[in-house]
């Protein structure tokens, strides 16, 4: 090969001709590979293409032994071709044979060649082919001949996909669609269940048009759609859905952000300049991108696919003047069916019909799963090869709780969501009659209940609940989707809104709890083999001072003349406890200096959900003005297992006799100090874990919305007296658990579980 691949805009323009030739698809193809190999002069140059089952066929080769042609066969991921599949990147090599994926077919005859470039040839974001350039001499080829070779596959791919080089029936995709029902599982991004009629969501844009006539021409039209989705976006945000602000909006503004990321225009216009047309060289971008982000270990920039995605897709519509609305119109209860989403096209719907969401993609912190819980729709993610086994039209029953997506469901099991979905609607008119009703035992022992919220939507669900505040307020959201730190008047003006929805009724603010799972733009980090345990909460807080110190600021501000509820997480010891009041007394103490307005109170807890900690209760009590246990960590620290981890999923019980005992010692300690202490992890929303905690003592719960109806009405079912001796009596137990003999207590009582 030479040190530069000569004249790539006259290359496309042959391959162009050579494709839009007569003859044979074969005779073309084969053309099409004699074309590289002499244009880049390269020894070898052949095509491989995916048949249905993952197999790589070697549809064309210039150089290797004509007999291979239809022969020689790989796997998904064998062999180096196999490799560049897999992946979906370039595989750029000097000794081939050295690679330890390397694999020998004597019937190419390709023993003689060392150096090797393979690029993906890619459509859609799934890899159609592979095409390879090997030459004899040892050598690595430049990044301009990777390009070249890059731009050429994009090219090829389009008319693969068109079926104008093989036939369409030679490129058979795998298809699960059997007509018969299917369970697939998913990860749930938003809760609830949702059932109607599948819906897919845009229809692949068609580019039929990939090699540039004028240069200059294609680089303006280019432009123009840029400057026109900019216009189009500016609009969507001042939506007058998002009139009330809130996180979805901020969502959306740092949305429209990407669309001026320069990064991402350069791609384009110099994709441009190799000789592609405007809706050629996005479309070549967002392939690569997806392709590329996909293998990045990063989830926040992970989660970024579906939003460049989106405005790729965007962009290219205007290029090609499509005016149309392209997204599906919704006339009866629909399950949105999609790869991904952007947050900006799922508001394109009609959520009067739009009952579920599922996705082959997506995580919880993407920026769609956020949109979606804003506006009340179940969503689940991650289902693997949804779109191969489902047909547009047939019924589906999305299912979050369960994680399940239902697939042309049988009669009794879609006649059985029916009912549950009926039953559902039947309990939630119920729960919301007995709204005003207190959460009272039997016996007149009073429990208050309390919401956890983390996004201004949240917010509407105190009145609609009767819950008596906002037992945890989880902060970090407005930080996940920001790409830098928000700033105070920001940070601000979300905890005034949330202090002003509450009204009277009291809001506890949990300070920054990222890292773990829960990351940050703008925030370097490590790699780390134990995330929920290692620099995250507090600990990131502590060695960033300026991040707690200016989100205790925003809190001072948005409290004025209020009281304000502050507490911190993942608190190991009381020294990190004082540490972080010792901040938050600098910041009272700056409002004075600035003549800003103080709260009128302010009452410090911290979340006790490190076991450590708990060896310290006595010193703890006299520290804080109130307590929260947050179960979900302090659980999975208590018995050592990692509660995402599927094996260990039901290996441990949170009514062991252990975990209640445990338990018990921490309320009895608060109680007789006087502190008022919350549960407000998981296990307090379920009837069955509530009715255990009520009875070892426990009288403030921190719960999601939806839980505070069915555990009021147990609340109010029990006599406090009988259940008391009931538990007690059974925490010396060696039973793996007491949850059986719980649920025949409450069968045997009467008890609304």
């Amino acid at each position: 090969m030479p040190d530069h691949v000569s004249q790539p805009r006259l290359l496309l323009r042959r391959l162009h001709s050579v494709m839009a030739g007569s003859g044979k698809p074969q005779d073309r193809l084969d053309r099409v590979v004699r074309v590289i190999a002499q244009n880049m002069v390269a020894e070898v140059c052949s095509i491989y293409l995916t048949r249905a089952g993952g197999v790589l066929e070697l549809f064309a080769t210039e150089g290797l032994k004509e007999e291979a042609v239809h022969l020689t066969r790989l796997s998904v991921g064998e062999g180096l071709v196999g490799l560049v599949a897999e992946r979906g990147l370039p595989l750029n090599l000097s000794e081939a044979p050295q690679h330890p994926r390397f694999s020998y077919r004597p019937e190419t005859g390709e023993d003689i060649y060392h150096s090797f470039l393979g690029v993906p040839i890619l459509r859609t974001g799934r890899v159609v082919g592979v095409l390879v350039v090997q030459n004899v001499t040892p050598r690595r080829y430049k990044p301009e001949e990777v390009e070249a070779l890059q731009t050429i596959s994009m090219v090829i791919a389009e008319l693969v996909a068109s079926g104008e080089l093989v036939d369409k029936q030679e490129l058979t995709e795998d298809s699960g669609s059997t007509g018969e029902p299917i369970t697939l599982d998913g990860l749930a991004l938003a809760g609830g269940v949702g059932a109607g009629v599948a819906v897919f969501h845009q229809p692949q844009i068609q580019i039929s048009r990939t090699v540039a006539e004028d240069i200059e021409a294609e680089s303006q039209r280019l432009e123009d759609a840029i400057a026109e989705m900019r216009v189009q976006l500016e609009e969507l945000v001042e939506h007058p859905n998002l009139a009330h602000g809130g996180e979805h909006r901020e969502v959306l503004e740092t949305y429209r952000m990407f669309a001026y990321d320069r990064g991402w225009q350069e791609k384009m216009r110099e994709a441009v300049l190799s000789g592609l047309t405007a809706e050629a060289a996005v479309d070549r971008v967002k392939t690569e991108n997806r392709m590329r982000m996909a293998k990045i270990r990063d989830p926040y920039l992970r989660e970024r696919i579906s939003d460049f995605d989106d405005l790729a897709i965007r962009l290219i519509r205007i290029i090609q003047g499509d005016k149309n609305s392209h997204r599906a119109e919704l006339t009866e209860d629909s399950v949105l069916i999609a790869r991904s989403l952007g947050p900006a096209e799922l508001m394109d719907y009609d959520s009067r019909y739009l009952k579920a969401i599922a996705l082959e993609e997506g995580s919880t912190t993407s920026h769609v799963t956020i949109v979606a819980r804003a506006m009340g729709i179940p969503m689940l993610g991650r289902v693997p090869a949804l779109l191969s086994h489902i047909e547009a039209g047939e019924h589906v029953i999305v299912d979050a709780a369960s994680e399940h997506v239902y697939i042309r469901p049988a009669e009794d099991v879609l006649d059985s969501y029916k009912a549950t979905l009926k039953l559902q609607e039947q309990l939630h008119a119920e729960y919301a009659a007995e709204r005003e009703l207190p959460a009272e035992t039997k016996d007149g022992e009073k429990v208050t209940l309390l919401m956890n919220a983390g996004l201004l939507v949240d917010l509407p669900s105190l009145d609609n609940t009767g819950a008596e505040g906002i037992g945890l307020f989880r902060t970090e959201f407005q930080f996940m989707v920001a790409p830098a730190l928000p700033k105070v008047d920001e940070q601000t003006k979300i905890y005034s809104a949330a202090m002003d929805a509450a009204g009277d009724k009291p809001v506890v603010f949990r300070t920054l709890d990222i890292g773990g799972d829960k990351q940050v733009p703008f925030l370097p980090r490590d790699e780390e083999e134990n995330p929920a345990m290692g620099w995250r909460a507090i600990r990131i807080a502590l060695d960033r001072p300026a991040l707690l110190r200016y989100q205790l600021r925003a809190l001072l501000y948005s409290a004025a003349g209020k009281t304000l509820h502050v507490m911190f997480p993942m608190i190991a010891e009381v020294a990190e406890l004082r540490r972080c009041k010792a901040i938050l007394n600098k910041e009272i103490a700056r409002l004075a200096k600035y003549e800003k307005e103080p709260p009128k109170a302010v009452k410090v807890g911290c979340m006790l959900e490190v076991p450590s900690l708990a060896w310290q209760i006595d010193l703890l009590v006299k520290e804080v003005d109130f307590l929260s246990i947050g179960t979900n960590d302090l659980m999975q620290f208590f018995f050592a297992c990692d509660r995402s981890s599927p094996r260990l999923a039901n290996r441990y019980d949170l009514l062991a006799p252990p975990v209640l005992s445990f338990l018990r010692s921490i309320f009895k300690a608060c109680h007789d100090a006087g502190v008022p202490v919350t549960l407000c992890g998981e296990m307090g929303g379920k009837p069955i874990e509530a009715m255990a905690l009520v009875a070892l003592g426990l009288r403030r719960l921190s719960i999601s919305p939806t839980s505070i109806g069915p555990v009021k009405r147990m609340i109010r079912s029990i006599n406090l007296k009988v259940l008391e001796d009931f538990v007690h009596s059974n925490l010396t137990s060696a039973e793996h658990s007491i949850r059986d003999s719980l649920v025949h207590f409450a069968r045997d009582h009467d008890i609304k579980v």
